[in-house]
């Protein structure tokens, strides 16, 4: 099943207004790209809130009085984030301040955590570090375990201010493990999600639908379906409008989709393609290892994101000269000097070097060319092969990846993790022939 002992489902919260203000002038002029968007209205909507209105404004006192003030005004939940640093472009909370009337006042609690982080780092804290262990007289703090500029909680005016510091690795973990809980208490979020999310790799968005519209019709409005694609995955969220379907309703319709998807389903939920091969890779107590040229670590990356890879991660390779693929894989001269460094010879080669030298169960390896430059007449930019070493023998493909080089670099590792996933998959149900695939990846 989807889920197990879930709770049924709390009213639609389509009626709150939640609004953003993402400051900083790094924003603005593109040099810092606004994750805070993304990982905040992603937060927001899998509780059943759409973010109403996002602004990005730069750090002058004037500008952040002047949104916050229109903001304040309009919504039930006002979240802003940067501006509480120690430097002088750190306006925010003296600019809010004076538009909820609210004094500042000095915590000396706050500033022994900020003396605690830079001992532990083994530094010393300058004077101006002092600015952050200001707070509101009408509110309270949000601790920052990940730095020294706490967050802060004001309820006011049967309205909630939440103030979050602008590094993501501050902001993510306060995010969803203070403020969250704080707002389903008080009944402005969900205290669960408000869909189930079917989370597909290998077909397309159309096809997908197309595939699933037979299920959707079978319950008519009561169905609400929202897809949503991203490289390499298309995940397909299932909720029901005014809670007209339970949620063990839509947990079956979901459980159906999946049956009917087979290989192409991915999971229910969030999890990353490498997360979901890793984890079939536990369960079988198998080890990989990894070996690529065009996509220069990012294979091994995807599964070194992921806590615990030691159980399951042998290591890999980035090898781009010839000597290195010889040296650390043991790949043949010959076949390097008769079919190149980028051919499916190249290719098996690499993944059973990795396999072999690491003492892995599969090997897994990547080469191509990733442009703008490079290629030839018959492996133009784009052209991607992946090997995949396994215990029942070993393949090649030769993919078509278009588009820029960091795309085609994506392509190519979702392309190989979901080629991984779908042999481990069959091996789990007794099969042994490679799984065929088409050659162009989107």
């Amino acid at each position: 099943m989807v889920s197990a002992n879930i709770q049924p489902a709390p009213p639609v919260l389509a009626s709150k207004h939640y609004e953003l203000l993402t400051l900083g002038d790094e924003l603005l002029l593109g040099l810092t790209a606004n994750g805070h968007l993304t990982f905040i209205g992603a937060q927001l909507g899998r509780r059943g809130v759409l973010l109403r209105r996002n602004v990005t404004i730069t750090d002058e006192a004037e500008a952040i009085v002047a949104e916050f003030r229109a903001s304040w005004a309009r919504a039930d939940v006002v979240i802003t984030t940067g501006g509480l640093g120690p430097t002088c472009d750190d306006r925010t909370r003296e600019a809010i301040a004076a538009v909820l009337g609210q004094d500042l006042v000095f915590d000396p609690a706050i500033v022994k955590e900020i003396e605690a982080r830079f001992s532990r780092l083994g530094r010393k804290m300058t004077d101006n570090n002092l600015k952050q262990a200001y707070r509101f007289a009408r509110g309270e703090v949000l601790a920052n375990a990940n730095g020294t500029a706490p967050g802060l909680w004001v309820e006011q005016g049967g309205k909630v201010l939440v103030m979050l510091p602008g590094p993501p690795n501050e902001l993510q973990p306060m995010f969803t493990d203070q403020v969250v809980p704080r707002l389903v208490k008080l009944g402005l979020l969900g205290d669960r999600e408000a869909f189930v999310q079917v989370r597909t790799a290998g077909v397309g968005e159309s096809a997908l639908e197309a595939r699933l519209q037979p299920i959707f019709d079978r319950h008519g409005d009561a169905l609400s379906i929202a897809f949503c694609a991203h490289q390499g995955q298309v995940d397909c969220r299932v909720s029901s409008p005014g809670d007209r379907l339970s949620f063990g309703q839509l947990e079956m319709i979901a459980e159906e989709c999946a049956q009917l998807l087979g290989e192409d389903f991915l999971c229910f939920g969030h999890d990353s393609l490498a997360k979901v091969t890793a984890d079939l890779l536990r369960a079988q107590e198998q080890t990989l290892a990894v070996a690529e040229t065009a996509t220069g670590g990012s294979l091994a990356d995807a599964f070194t994101d992921i806590c615990g890879a030691a159980k399951f991660f042998a290591g890999g390779c980035v090898c781009y000269s010839n000597e290195s693929k010889m040296q650390l894989l043991d790949i043949p001269e010959d076949i390097l000097i008769q079919h190149g460094a980028v051919s499916a010879e190249s290719a098996v080669a690499m993944a059973a070097g990795a396999a072999e030298r690491l003492g892995a169960n599969y090997g897994l390896a990547i080469t191509g060319f990733a442009g703008p430059c490079g290629g030839t007449h018959e492996n133009p930019v784009g052209t991607i092969y992946i090997a995949l070493y396994s215990p029942h023998g070993i393949w090649s493909r030769k993919l078509n990846c278009p588009g820029p080089r960091p795309t085609v670099k994506k392509r190519a590792v979702n392309a190989a993790l979901d080629w991984l996933r779908r042999e481990l998959l069959r091996t789990r149900l007794g099969a042994t022939a490679p799984v065929r695939q088409t050659d162009t990846v989107s």
